[in-house]
């Protein structure tokens, strides 16, 4: 095939391949009425992949060519299998450039261990893309039982902005949530081939618009250290430190802990609440009798 025909395969793999995704399979927003298209809209396939649509009409016209970035975004926002990713990059001529996919993390079992023994201290290991990949019993029962949430969405940022209660969780949730953004377009910018993340941000750019705003202003900010105030229905009012400790074996893991000074009214409310958490997990199963 000469390199227009290859553009001209390329555009129509890309059109056959959005008219075989709803926008329910996308977690797209459904808008109601006839749509005039079979399967996703142009447009919604560039918000997807945080592309405009101009950029993304063209190459389905077969008039440009996509950078690897580009492609491996859009393999996300498609929902390719590997053979038809494969097939993608050798359409774009970008096979041999095709990113190498990157490893599931998995927390380190030294965190874990830590994790374990960190009984009066809430404490998650935090991954890339701010993936939350370990957690104790306190740090669920403060934020979020992340067992309820499935893998493949148990994302920090994804639950700030999807979850309705982190609103009222957070005493001060916009700030909370934009400080989280700048901290991961500096993810973004450390790890610009990663088409989990640009997936990650297609979604919240189309389904929340102060997600879209933030990420917009293009502030950046590294996970270091601060304060969250939080209104817990059992604990009460509480103002924690947060502190992060960055895995020597993988620095792409961090321990984030949160502590309150001795003394204070929060630390007895985080005392109050870890009495309240052992009080739950020794409590019988439904069912069964003490």
């Amino acid at each position: 095939m000469t390199r227009n025909a290859h553009l001209n395969e390329l555009g129509e793999f890309l059109k056959t391949r959005r008219a075989e995704l709803s926008p329910r399979a996308v977690s797209l927003p459904e808008t109601g009425g006839l749509r005039r298209v079979k399967g996703l809209r142009r447009e919604e396939v560039a918000q997807l992949a945080a592309i405009s649509t101009e950029y993304y009409t063209r190459l389905e016209q077969g008039r440009i060519q996509a950078s690897v970035q580009v492609l491996a975004t859009l393999a996300r926002a498609l929902r390719l299998d590997d053979d038809q990713r494969d097939y993608l990059f050798e359409l774009a001529g970008k096979d041999q450039a095709r990113p190498r996919r990157r490893t599931v993390q998995k927390v380190q079992p030294t965190l874990q261990r830590l994790l374990d023994n960190l009984i009066d201290t809430p404490a998650i290991v935090m991954g890339r893309r701010t993936d939350i990949l370990a957690w104790n019993s306190l740090a669920a029962a403060l934020m979020s039982d992340y067992t309820e949430i499935p893998e493949k969405k148990r994302n920090h940022t994804r639950i700030l902005f999807t979850d309705p209660a982190m609103r009222t969780l957070y005493a001060d949730w916009a700030e909370v949530a934009h400080t989280t953004v700048a901290q991961l377009r500096m993810q973004a910018a450390k790890y610009p081939d990663d088409p989990r993340l640009a997936a990650l941000v297609g979604e919240l750019s189309v389904r929340d618009p102060d997600f879209r705003r933030w990420w917009g202003d293009h502030h950046v900010a590294a996970r270091t250290m601060g304060s969250k105030t939080f209104h817990h229905p059992v604990a009460g009012e509480l103002t924690l430190d947060w502190d992060t400790l960055t895995a020597s074996i993988d620095a792409e893991q961090q321990l984030v802990v949160l502590t309150a000074e001795p003394g204070t009214p929060s630390h007895d409310a985080l005392r109050i609440l870890a009495s309240w958490t052992t009080d739950q997990q020794q409590q019988p199963a439904p069912g069964t009798t003490a």
